[in-house]
């Protein structure tokens, strides 16, 4: 996600908790925060997909399936 996209998420609750938002504002926020968990949750299965648990008998296996 592009600095500037984190940056305007940060300046509208800083906005929000100061003064309140409007009505464009508020929906701006709303798709910002959404794009910004799902770039986070491609982010952890990314790193899910690649983490392995070996067993006591020291079998390998992937956390996730794919």
């Amino acid at each position: 996600m592009e600095k500037e996209k984190i940056s305007r998420i940060n300046a509208l609750a800083k906005k929000s908790r100061e003064t309140g938002l409007t009505e464009e504002e508020a929906a701006e926020q709303t798709l910002l925060r959404n794009e910004y968990r799902e770039y986070m949750r491609r982010g952890y299965m990314a790193q899910l997909k690649n983490t392995y648990i070996i067993d006591s008998k020291g079998n390998k296996r992937r956390l996730i399936k794919e």
